[in-house]
């Protein structure tokens, strides 16, 4: 009886390890034993302007009065509704937000691709948008299927760069007003899913997400397409989304910038990126100050925290909002006053016409 007493406990030891060794990834979720300084920002350290976010344009009137005083507690100035549609349906996004409260919304318009192909299309696209601006849009919002999934009337794939779009960007630089275009996905979307794959997680929870090769072009083929087209129209301004996808690669981007001054660029959805790499992320953003804007595009107001934390903060591994993003954790920047005030609203004010500065006019303007 002693021998199996004492063999009980080494019993449970196995079974605990053993149990262990068949968890999932999805499962393990460590808590860092880690004692560091914490600051938790929970609103922004200057009012700030949110160029990328999606909202219904068939709000009601008690949606838009909770959606103003969640951007409030956060200390959010003005939102950029990038899914304003065209037509009727903008006109009835635009009222349903601005006719509400005008100076608290931008609403840009969207591209009915579904013509291309048709030899007016480009002319009647481009008047379109014309009277949509005419109707309150203040920008265009290009969605990622350009590229990957639009096809033409012969069922040819669109190319980002694809001419027949060019009275579009013609008409925006005419216009002036901003183009915010996102091309592609992040490169691990297009890699094969491996164990050398760092989004491996995500791509296992959301296969969606996969650009098999032999449905996709390439990522090389996509953003060598976008920036030609960036080139080709040096006076229409391109707000390249999500740091463009080029996030894990500031170098390249800031080659990109530097050679197209008609560019600037946005953090949404890729804040794990920086966060990764505060030193060099910190630098970066210091150099291309006038270039960045701030963007978040899911609305998660729990998850903007965590933005003003690594903007804001010199705080040392914390967690990101999601852990299918990122499964490293989060480093502060801790940009300088200056640097902050043009991310979160005087490069948006420069970009974006028609938004009132009164809100910021308080703020310094060193």
């Amino acid at each position: 009886m002693k021998r199996l007493s004492c063999a009980l406990p080494l019993l449970a030891a196995f079974t605990v390890s053993s149990a262990a060794q068949t968890m999932s990834i999805e499962e393990y979720t460590p808590k860092s034993t880690l004692v560091v300084p914490q600051h938790i920002v929970t609103r922004a350290k200057y009012p700030f302007i949110d160029v990328h976010s999606h909202q219904s344009s068939s709000m009601t009137p008690d949606g838009v009065d909770q959606l103003v005083r969640e951007m409030d507690a956060m200390n959010m100035a003005v939102m950029v509704n990038l899914s304003g549609g065209s037509g009727q349906r903008l006109k009835s996004g635009i009222a349903s937000l601005k006719g509400r409260y005008p100076d608290r919304f931008v609403v840009f318009a969207n591209l009915d691709v579904s013509g291309i192909g048709d030899p007016n299309w480009g002319k009647q696209a481009a008047a379109q948008l014309e009277e949509d601006v005419r109707n309150g849009a203040q920008g265009l919002k290009i969605f990622k299927n350009l590229g990957m999934t639009v096809m033409d009337a012969t069922g040819k794939r669109v190319p980002v760069d694809d001419p027949r779009l060019d009275p579009v960007w013609e008409a925006c630089a005419k216009l002036r007003i901003p183009v915010l275009i996102h091309t592609g996905e992040p490169w691990s979307f297009f890699q094969p899913q491996d164990r050398f794959n760092e989004r491996w997680l995500e791509l296992k929870l959301h296969p969606n997400r996969a650009r098999a090769a032999d449905r996709f072009p390439t990522w090389e083929t996509l953003m060598g397409e976008q920036h030609r087209l960036f080139a080709r129209h040096p006076k229409t301004t391109f707000v390249n989304a999500h740091l463009g996808w080029m996030g894990n690669d500031l170098a390249k981007l800031g080659e990109l910038l530097d050679k197209c001054p008609n560019v600037q660029t946005e953090i949404a959805a890729v804040l794990y990126e920086l966060g990764r790499q505060p030193r060099f992320a910190r630098e970066w953003l210091i150099r291309y100050q006038d270039r960045v804007m701030f963007g978040k595009d899911a609305w998660a107001p729990s998850e903007y925290p965590t933005y003003f934390r690594v903007l804001e903060t010199a705080d040392e591994y914390f967690d990101y909002y999601r852990k299918y993003h990122a499964f490293w954790q989060m480093y502060g920047l801790d940009l300088p006053d200056g640097v902050l005030q043009k991310l979160y609203y005087k490069n948006a004010l420069r970009v974006i016409p028609g938004i009132n500065p009164a809100r910021f006019n308080k703020m310094s303007t060193k």
